[in-house]
């Protein structure tokens, strides 16, 4: 008989009811978690929950203000915006060969080499997460073309833009400046401030030079955003809430256009420079650096053929000779040598004999050949005299020279409002010591001193420098820093809101000196180098010719620019101002390498005082007279302003 084996059924119950125990607890734990990690999500994180929530299904879209104009004094546009249709590609979205797809798209639509030279350029510059136009100013057909077979390009888009646009070309070129694509030097810059980078969103160009740089804080404007619901795919479904850019403010300059134009086509292709001021209250009139170059190709990006071009012309069309030159004042500093020695009484103004040279130590300082003669202060400005003024630059020395200098601006900043703004040189022996490495080369010599009394020499100052300083002379000692613009335009009322100015420096010169020194400058214009720039004038005007070195000529040997390079010839300078008893106008001029200012310069003053003060427009034939350096006193008959047509 077999035996078998039986659990006792009280035993079994046991274990079974403690498995039903855990069972429960565990679940109840499992239940306890849920519910506690629900109260965390919808109690305790909501907030949180529901913001990413709503970032999940929105999209912050930046809207791009509408940049602020520029315009001259007389409201004449110089700076605006044109909406235009671009064609764009996104590198990162492209598929395949970059090469292949230009090529593809070249048979669909026009694109030069310039535009793909462009292209490559700003690709260089780019992540490929962001548009980089290929084309801008599309025409109605090219944009159907490009629509109906867009499906074949993928990353490339036809985007609607605002195209800044400079409708007067290369005209006032440098006071402008021009907007670039922001590079990553910029976008460094922005993110140094949170409110500035988030400004920037959407903008793909910033100012680079000139006004655009300056003010660009003002004519950028307030990005606008828009709150769009999108869908799982990130596809846009609808408008949340719009908060509109607000357009930036316009600029109004003190600048005359018509003058600046009449000044650009006096100096023709010459090198030069000329700065005319109001010397009341500081405003630029004009600010003319020639040769110029066209903002306009700045603007969707320079081909690297144009940019090289730009950069390795001897020309250098891209300096600004006004604000950035540096040039060595000649015979033009002479009116302020002569200020400082009445103010410090250093010579009285009596008579100097100038047999044409003047030895120092075992040097000879050249002067006029043969000699001038007997010369006291107001022969000496009106004849230029060197001789008189070697003796008072030894005299003084160079610490007082220096000293009696900077005031003026000289070697020192104008402060006017543009970017980029050189000092120059107004040496001293402290300077020297900074300038140069061996202790040879850092002492001053006495020598070097004599030099600066004719504006040659270590001097060195930009044409901005000596215009603001003859217009502190002018003013009757009181200096005002030259300014650009004189007010911003509200966005929305079109109102002008003037821009403050800082109060004018008063130099404190002494009447009785200043009125020796403008009698002298007046004799300059009826009796001495710049006498026949300016027969016939129907006002009377104050100023002084300068010729300027612009390499050494050795011991022993003359001046012959016939045999000279051209970029190794004298530079032209005049500085002067009128009317002499009541200035309105104060100017200063330099023609690059073209020979003596009574020449060259002199005349481009007159033709200015005549535009300002007389309504005057000069000639055709006077134009090309003052061109080619040959057209002193005025020729044929000057036309009205009013009779004027050119924009």
């Amino acid at each position: 008989m077999s035996m078998h084996s039986f659990s006792h059924p009280g035993a079994e119950s046991s274990r079974f009811q403690r498995r039903v125990a855990v069972a429960r607890a565990v679940t109840l734990i499992c239940f306890g978690l849920i519910i506690a990690r629900l109260f965390y999500l919808q109690v305790q994180e909501h907030a949180s929950l529901s913001a990413k929530a709503e970032r999940n299904s929105t999209a912050i879209i930046p809207i791009p203000p509408e940049r602020g104009l520029i315009f001259d004094r007389q409201g004449v546009v110089l700076a605006a915006n044109k909406p235009v249709f671009s064609l764009e590609i996104t590198p990162a979205k492209t598929q395949g060969d970059l090469d292949a797809l230009l090529s593809d798209l070249a048979r669909v639509v026009r694109i030069e080499a310039r535009d793909i030279s462009r292209f490559r350029t700003l690709l260089a510059e780019s992540k490929g997460l962001s548009p980089i136009p290929l084309r801008t100013m599309l025409s109605g057909e090219e944009i159907a073309i490009v629509s109906a077979q867009r499906f074949r390009f993928p990353g490339v888009e036809i985007n609607a833009r605002s195209l800044r646009t400079y409708p007067f070309g290369q005209l006032a070129s440098h006071a402008l400046g021009y907007i670039g694509r922001i590079n990553d030097a910029d976008r460094r810059a922005l993110e140094d401030s949170e409110p500035t980078r988030q400004n920037y969103l959407g903008s793909d160009h910033i100012g680079k030079l000139g006004i655009e740089q300056r003010y660009e804080t003002q004519l950028h404007g307030t990005t606008g955003f828009e709150r769009m619901e999108t869908a799982a795919s990130g596809q846009a479904m609808r408008s949340l809430s719009v908060q509109a850019a607000r357009a930036g403010q316009g600029v109004q300059l003190a600048l005359d256009l018509q003058l600046q134009r009449l000044i650009e086509l006096l100096l023709g292709n010459r090198r030069g420079a000329a700065v005319v001021l109001d010397p009341r209250n500081g405003d630029v009139l004009s600010f003319v650096s020639t040769p110029t170059f066209d903002p306009n190709i700045f603007v969707t990006g320079v081909d690297r053929d144009t940019w090289k071009t730009l950069n390795e012309s001897t020309d250098r069309p891209l300096l600004n000779r006004a604000s950035r030159g540096t040039y060595p004042p000649g015979s033009t500093y002479k009116p302020f040598m002569a200020m400082a020695s009445l103010e410090l009484g250093k010579r009285a103004p009596a008579v100097l004999n100038d047999p044409g040279y003047w030895d120092f130590g075992n040097h000879r300082f050249r002067s006029h050949e043969g000699g001038l003669g007997p010369m006291n202060l107001f022969t000496s400005l009106v004849y230029s005299s060197n001789v008189y003024y070697y003796t008072l630059a030894n005299e003084m020395g160079v610490e007082t020279i220096h000293d009696f200098m900077s005031p003026f601006g000289f070697g020192q900043l104008t402060g006017i409002d543009l970017d980029g703004e050189v000092r120059g040189v107004l040496p001293n022996q402290a300077w020297k010591r900074k300038a140069y490495r061996t202790a040879a080369q850092q002492k001053w010599q006495a020598g070097e001193t004599i030099s600066l009394g004719i504006g040659q020499g270590y001097n060195n100052f930009t044409i901005l420098q000596l215009a603001t300083a003859t217009a502190a002379l002018a003013n009757n000692g009181l200096l005002h820093p030259p300014r650009m613009a004189t007010g911003l335009e509200d966005p929305d009322t079109h109102a002008i809101h003037p821009i403050a100015q800082p109060a004018p420096r008063d130099l404190k010169l002494r009447p009785e000196n200043l009125a020796l020194v403008r009698d002298a400058l007046i004799g300059v214009t009826v009796q001495g180098t710049a006498r026949k720039a300016f027969l016939g004038a129907k006002y009377v005007s104050a100023g002084k010719t300068g010729t300027a070195q612009a390499v050494t000529i050795k011991q022993g040997h003359r001046y012959n620019a016939a045999k000279m390079q051209e970029q190794e010839r004298d530079h032209g300078l005049y500085m002067g101002f009128a009317p002499a008893g009541a200035p309105r106008v104060a100017v200063a001029v330099i023609v690059e390498n073209a020979g003596g200012g009574g020449q060259v310069s002199a005349p481009i003053a007159r033709r200015i005082f005549d535009y300002l003060l007389e309504g005057e427009y000069p000639s055709e034939e006077d134009i090309e007279a003052v061109q080619q350096g040959i057209g002193t006193t005025p020729r044929g008959k000057p036309v009205r302003l009013e009779d004027v047509r050119w924009h």
